[in-house]
């Protein structure tokens, strides 16, 4: 049996997630708006408003036409953003491919799935509500654990470390990578190469 790829070959949406602003750009919670500047650059185009209230990018990646997207609302309302690009463009929540930030992953480490919980993320939980269906599929970039007892809101709401600052760039390449391979070679390939351990 063969892996199906997400959107079944049609187009896929390619949202990432984030808070907007200049003062979040660098916050753990805002990876997946990394991640999708990293493919935009890759695509050769820039994002723009859209009635969506998502800042979104046509083009071509690993061989489909994507739409990427990065919503305009704060995390906890992504939902509305992504499954408003989402019905503008008729693709279904099989052909939804949401980048974001994951706690219970050591930092950089990187793990794909489709469907299942939001493990307390926000972002996940609106977007969930908004397309009635968990059956989308997910890149998650770890930034790791909280130190001590600070506070996990306030632990994702920081930038990322000095010595994760060093290799981020790398990294966030590295899940740019994981996307292309989600969507040009289904979940399973994906899977087996990103998968570390």
């Amino acid at each position: 049996m063969t892996e199906e790829l997400p959107g079944a070959g049609e187009q896929v949406l390619l949202a990432g997630l984030g808070n907007p602003g200049p003062q979040y750009a660098g916050n753990r919670h805002n990876v997946g708006f990394m991640v999708l500047d990293e493919l935009a650059a890759r695509v050769g185009g820039k994002f723009k408003g859209h009635k969506s209230g998502a800042e979104l990018l046509e083009g071509r990646l690993a061989g489909r036409r994507v739409v990427l997207a990065k919503p305009r609302s704060f995390m906890n309302l992504s939902g509305g953003p992504v499954v408003g690009a989402a019905r503008f463009y008729k693709i279904a929540p099989s052909g939804v491919v949401v980048v974001h930030d994951e706690l219970d992953l050591e930092f950089g480490a990187l793990k794909m799935k489709l469907g299942g919980g939001d493990n307390g993320h926000n972002g996940l939980r609106s977007i969930t509500k908004s397309l009635g269906t968990k059956d989308y599929y997910r890149v998650r970039f770890g930034v790791g654990r909280p130190p001590g007892r600070q506070d996990p809101a306030d632990f994702v709401l920081k930038d990322f470390s000095t010595v994760e600052r060093k290799t981020l760039a790398l990294e966030v390449d590295r899940c740019a990578d994981a996307v292309e391979a989600l969507i040009g070679s289904g979940l399973s390939a994906a899977q087996n190469t990103f998968h570390a351990g």
